[in-house]
């Protein structure tokens, strides 16, 4: 048997299913699989950065409205992208928005399909009550 210097040994993984991948294969697929979910959080930053001003305009016109307070302001608390429903369903963004003015606040859930146009602003589970 020769000595383990390297030469001629092939550094090999092996699969669940006892199938051999040489490293560099190992390596290589390693680093697609990486660039694939770098470019999939890519995505759903723009695609929330996308939607974003138009969820921010709609929760501030409900909140102007539920508050009755025209001059309330609005400022986005959190945001995240939402899986399909069903297969092969649409992805949403939904958005947490706090809306404050006329010494009232309130927060709203918005949601906005990204195969559609426009926004739905929900009030959150917390606005039975306007706080005032």
């Amino acid at each position: 048997m020769p000595a383990a210097s390297g030469l001629g040994y092939r550094s090999t993984v092996f699969t669940p299913h006892g199938e051999g991948l040489n490293m560099s294969r190992a390596i290589k697929l390693i680093g697609t699989l990486g660039v694939a979910l770098f470019v999939a959080c890519a995505s759903q930053t723009q695609e929330l950065n996308q939607s974003q001003d138009a969820a921010v305009a709609v929760a501030l016109r409900r909140g102007q409205f539920e508050l009755s307070c025209p001059n309330a302001q609005a400022i986005m608390l959190s945001r995240t992208m939402l899986e399909p429903v069903a297969w092969q369903g649409t992805e949403r963004a939904e958005y947490t928005v706090g809306v404050e003015g006329c010494g009232k606040k309130a927060s709203y859930i918005v949601v906005c399909p990204q195969s559609a146009s426009g926004c739905v602003a929900a009030a959150s589970k917390d606005n039975s009550t306007i706080q005032q």
